[in-house]
């Protein structure tokens, strides 16, 4: 039996993981390049190793979030598919809010390539995903 702190480490990376690769494959899909290592080092004026690295730790913050916040707050809803969705959502609205904070705090940063729509869609597939494997792996269905 894992431990909530091992289920946590391992979700979020786990979802981080195929989030990130979703991310990589969405061009050939039509999707718009994204690379969240390269926007972090680059928002930072770090290294890309340094981007890759704080990308897997956030991912784990979260699924420490979910695992010791969320998860409570979620109880009554018994859908693995619904809890997943919902943190998915509440971590790309975290995301955004926090790049908004960034962004104005660093005074602008370059806009990304691309249609923004095309790039809000990718973005909230892909933290959908991240919510799903992250929740179905912590609640033991992966």
């Amino acid at each position: 039996m894992k431990t909530k702190i091992q289920k946590s480490v391992i979700g979020g990376l786990l979802g981080t993981a195929v989030m990130t690769l979703i991310m990589f494959i969405g061009p050939m899909m039509g999707m718009p390049k994204m690379n969240p290592a390269e926007m972090l080092s680059g928002m930072l004026g770090l290294p890309i190793l340094i981007g890759w690295i704080m990308h897997f730790m956030i991912g784990i913050l979260f699924a420490f979030s979910y695992v010791f916040v969320l998860s409570k707050i979620l109880k009554s809803i018994n859908n693995q598919i619904i809890n997943g969705v919902l943190f998915g959502l509440i971590v790309f609205l975290f995301a955004q809010i926090m790049m908004f904070l960034m962004k104005s705090m660093m005074g602008g940063m370059s806009t990304p390539e691309g249609s923004m729509v095309l790039m809000m869609i990718g973005s909230v597939m892909g933290h959908l995903v991240y919510g799903l494997v992250t929740v179905f792996f912590i609640k033991g269905k992966v």
